[in-house]
């Protein structure tokens, strides 16, 4: 834990890393770039990392003594960067190395939710050297969802209506991830829930104009609908914000997660856990906040403010 007030925290060189390696290099520029921002407006030492191979060696030559972690998708948000800031006794912003890399894993975190007995869709998965012919014998319903395990921000998501869609699906998934995740689709209302310092924010409702919310409709301004707080019914509405905060105690989440779900009728489930959500202009963390009466600066200082190591 750091235990560093802000006077404390204000002398401390802070690196936002950003960018990184994966395939959401683009949108960590972008939640960086605000982060890092903010960080300076309010009187802070932060300066930008872009998070390479070179990492290590950039930490020590700019002597950095706190990392803010604003990397989305693998080497970044899967547990690696958080070990190599452990080694290097960096103490760093959101979820610590087991949380992350199991929340990574959709399958892993599925497998998870299910023990503790939280509401989640059925699921299959394919990994490196698995027959699909058996897969397609165990899963004969449609629709199904094909997502790479081990990827976010909608990329390589599939809705397979057909067998054809879901041999497709899993090559698309597969081509980025060698395990896949054959999810049952649920017809429903999509939300999702921020959880911040273990407190569940407002619900937002999302709704695509193209009807999916993959990577364009989350990316393009304009293009989704979002209704906050969320509609629902009130009882509905308890229980969900206390599903999600569950579950980010479930995996061991710190700082700021983001919990998505389906909603379908009254019954909902859990999709997935996000450790380290977007901070764009369309992204859902800020907007909950905002509407819980933080504004993005104060959200930003409360995340730096709960960077720690051991976690």
């Amino acid at each position: 834990m750091s235990g560093f007030s802000k006077e404390e925290m204000k002398q401390k060189k802070i690196a936002v890393l950003l960018g990184g390696l994966s395939a959401e290099r683009e949108i960590s520029l972008k939640t960086g770039t605000a982060c890092l921002n903010a960080l300076q407006q309010l009187g802070y030492q932060a300066v930008a990392i872009d998070a390479g191979h070179d990492l290590a060696q950039q930490l020590r030559e700019q002597q950095i003594d706190i990392a803010f972690i604003a990397l989305h998708g693998r080497f970044g948000e899967d547990g690696r960067v958080q070990g190599l800031l452990e080694m290097l006794e960096i103490p760093y912003t959101g979820s610590g190395v087991m949380a992350s890399s199991v929340a990574i894993d959709k399958v892993a975190t599925k497998k998870m939710l299910l023990y503790h007995e939280l509401p989640t869709p059925g699921f299959d998965f394919v990994r490196p050297g698995d027959s699909t012919e058996a897969l397609f014998e165990r899963c004969k319903h449609l629709p199904l969802i094909v997502k790479p395990s081990r990827e976010g921000s909608t990329i390589g998501i599939t809705i397979a209506r057909s067998r054809e869609a879901l041999r497709h699906g899993i090559d698309t998934a597969a081509a980025l991830d060698g395990n896949v995740l054959v999810e049952d689709f649920i017809d429903g209302i999509e939300l999702t829930v921020s959880v911040l310092s273990g407190q569940a924010l407002p619900i937002i409702q999302i709704v695509p104009k193209g009807g999916f919310y993959d990577f364009h409709a989350k990316y393009t301004a304009g293009e989704t609908e979002y209704l906050l707080p969320a509609p629902i019914d009130a009882d509905c509405y308890l229980r969900i914000q206390q599903a999600a905060v569950s579950a980010c105690e479930t995996l061991g989440c710190r700082g700021a997660a983001r919990v998505d779900f389906m909603l379908r009728e009254r019954e909902f489930y859990c999709i997935e856990v996000n450790t380290i959500p977007g901070m764009t202009e369309t992204s859902l963390l800020p907007k909950a906040a905002a509407e819980a009466g933080i504004d993005f600066q104060h959200l930003v200082e409360t995340i730096l403010l709960d960077a720690g190591l051991d976690k």
